[in-house]
């Protein structure tokens, strides 16, 4: 026996297919670009603090309990001022940090709660964030977070008086 469906409802679900087939398409295409692009965030919005939290966080938090912070920015940006107390452990685009980065982080517990941040420019051209946050996370931390800072460290932790230092030269 064979079912009889009328010829504009067959016209109407292989357009639909059809449809469907094209934005799924559109979707892939763009995701592929933009991770091209590298403007695919590795992160959630779990796995991010805003400044304005984080400054907080650090005022108020016990000694033991503040995170560890990390600037994964050029060595000459972190000279000319950082998050106080923030460590350095090499620029996160180049193997050299990230090899650093994963040396420092080897002996720390797997739940060590670490922030690591960059502002060298436009968050979502930052060539320094992703490839930490991506290194940590494959290391196996799971209480790893990025620093929201959309324009740069200036514009966006210093303008608005958050704390911070300038290293000496060396």
């Amino acid at each position: 026996m064979r079912l009889s469906i009328p010829c504009t409802t067959r016209k109407l679900a292989c357009g639909i297919s059809v449809l469907l087939v094209a934005l799924l398409a559109t979707a892939a295409s763009r995701t592929i670009v933009a991770a091209r692009e590298g403007s695919v965030d590795p992160w959630t919005p779990e796995q991010t603090v805003q400044p304005a939290a984080l400054a907080k966080e650090l005022a108020d938090a016990k000694p033991a309990d503040k995170p560890v912070v990390v600037c994964v920015a050029p060595h000459a940006l972190y000279l000319g001022g950082h998050i106080p107390g923030a460590l350095y452990h090499g620029a996160g685009s180049t193997p050299e940090g990230i090899d650093d980065l994963k040396k420092w982080a080897q002996p720390l517990a797997r739940s060590a709660n670490i922030v690591i941040y960059c502002g060298c420019c436009p968050m979502d051209h930052c060539p320094n964030l992703r490839p930490a946050f991506t290194a940590l996370r494959a290391m196996g931390f799971t209480h790893v977070r990025a620093l929201l800072i959309p324009t740069n460290f200036y514009t966006d932790w210093v303008m608005p008086g958050y704390p911070y230092e300038k290293s000496p030269a060396n």
